[in-house]
Order: C-alpha cells, then structure tokens, then sequence
C-alpha cells in the first residue's frame, strides 16, 4: 500500500494530474464561451441573428452547426493530446506501480 502513496505523491503523477486538468479546463472554457456566447447573442441580438444569408437561411443555423462542429473538434484535441502525450505517461506510471508492487 505505501507504494500507491508514494505513487500518488510523486512529482510525475502529480504534474500528470495538473497537465490534463489545464488541458481538459481550456479546452472546456472554449466550448462554454462558444456555446453560452452563441445563446446570448440568440436572446439579445435577434436581430444580428436572423440576418438572412443564402436565400431564406438566417445566420443563425450555421452559427449553430458551428457550435455543434467547434464541440466535435474540441473533443478530437483532447483525443488526440491524450492519445499522444497522457496515455503513455499513464501506462508508464501503471508499468512502474506494477514492477514495484510486491
């Protein structure tokens, strides 16, 4: 058991913990800002939103798939950070705990 604590108290864990919560918190507040600026400017700019652009599409419907899309990319970043750089820091700290696990 004192090697899960030492472990979860080590510098590498530790700064393990601190990189995916920056990295998944950035990439959070990006979706919040598009998806909450997208509702305000629904409730407050109507006007700016129902803009007619191709025909009788308003502006609003493809601010909308963008939203939808900008989500889709956000969470390939965090897919293709975790796949390169988190997942093997993971399985090396879980090689290590093993190797000194009685």
């Amino acid at each position: 058991m004192q090697n899960n604590s030492d472990m979860l108290n080590s510098h590498a864990f530790k700064s393990l913990v601190s990189q995916r919560w920056w990295v998944s918190g950035i990439l959070l507040l990006a979706l919040f800002l598009t998806y909450y600026g997208f509702l305000l400017l629904i409730a407050y700019q109507r006007p700016v939103v129902t803009v007619q652009i191709w025909g009788k599409t308003p502006l609003g419907i493809p601010l909308g798939a963008g939203v939808i899309v900008l989500s889709w990319l956000l969470t390939a970043i965090y897919v293709f950070w975790a796949n390169r750089a988190y997942d093997p820091v993971v399985l090396s700290l879980a090689q290590r705990l093993k190797a000194e696990t009685p």
